[in-house]
């Protein structure tokens, strides 16, 4: 048998403004305020949440740091166009044609958006204890990183950190201070390690410090965080790769066939 919690322990303990943007900018990222559509007004949202000016203020100027709303004081606030991307983790798996860049870059561009990768670091390793597992690595085992920046139209909007087994990325591109034509994916199978399946884990997170900083979130806002684990054949691990993305940014679409 469940016991309830009691009512203090139930209370949402953020401070008012925070509250009143969350469920305003729920209310814009889900659609029932349409890009334009002003806000409610200031006096409106006093009265809804039985808040003062200033509070509604506080919340007001978070959604627009936040990029959600526009406006300035004394005048009506708007909802900006919605910047949430959608993305279709199956759609960047495939290998790029030969030659091609890597598909995410190509994949962004159709959506009329200009996407860039900034390479950060190649390294050798001890990868997070998630990643070890994952690749199957012993204890203070390494592996090669490749870690990099992903921003849209100048704004930053995903870490990438991807690790590779020692032995399988010795003496190749992969460990290289360079971008890589196509993709890893593509190298890997050229090396005889082609894609097979891949498995995403995905949570939200608080940002870390690194994070907040090379994402430059405007508050207090989730990244989401996935690691995903490629396989190649009989099962065997090839690449962990960790990606944080600005929450407020990306939604993940997944598409499932009935068994």
């Amino acid at each position: 048998m469940t016991v309830p919690r009691n009512e203090a322990d139930a209370a949402d303990r953020r401070a008012l403004h925070e509250r009143i943007a969350a469920d305003v900018r729920d209310e814009i990222m889900s659609g029932e305020m349409a890009p334009g559509a002003k806000l409610p007004s200031t006096t409106q949202l006093k009265v809804r949440f039985d808040a003062s000016s200033a509070t509604v203020q506080k919340a007001l100027k978070l959604l627009k740091d936040e990029g959600l709303a526009v406006g300035r004081a004394g005048a009506a606030v708007t909802v900006r166009e919605h910047r949430q991307r959608t993305l279709r983790p199956a759609a960047y798996m495939a290998p790029a044609g030969a030659g091609s860049p890597y598909r995410w870059l190509t994949e962004t561009v159709e959506h009329g958006t200009n996407p860039r990768s900034t390479l950060l670091e190649v390294a050798e390793v001890v990868p997070p204890a998630d990643v070890s597992a994952a690749l199957g690595l012993a204890d203070s085992g390494t592996a090669v990183l490749r870690r990099q920046l992903l921003t849209i139209d100048d704004e930053p909007v995903e870490l990438v950190a991807s690790y590779y087994p020692v032995e399988i990325a010795e003496g190749t591109p992969i460990t290289e201070h360079r971008k890589i034509r196509g993709g890893t994916p593509v190298l890997l199978s050229d090396l005889g390690f082609p894609p097979k399946v891949s498995v995403d884990r995905v949570s939200a997170r608080v940002p870390t410090q690194e994070q907040y900083t090379a994402l430059q979130l405007p508050g207090s806002l989730p990244v989401l965080r996935t690691l995903r684990v490629v396989y190649s054949d009989a099962d065997r691990p090839i690449e962990a790769t960790v990606m944080v993305k600005a929450g407020h940014l990306y939604e993940l679409q997944y598409e499932f066939t009935p068994a």
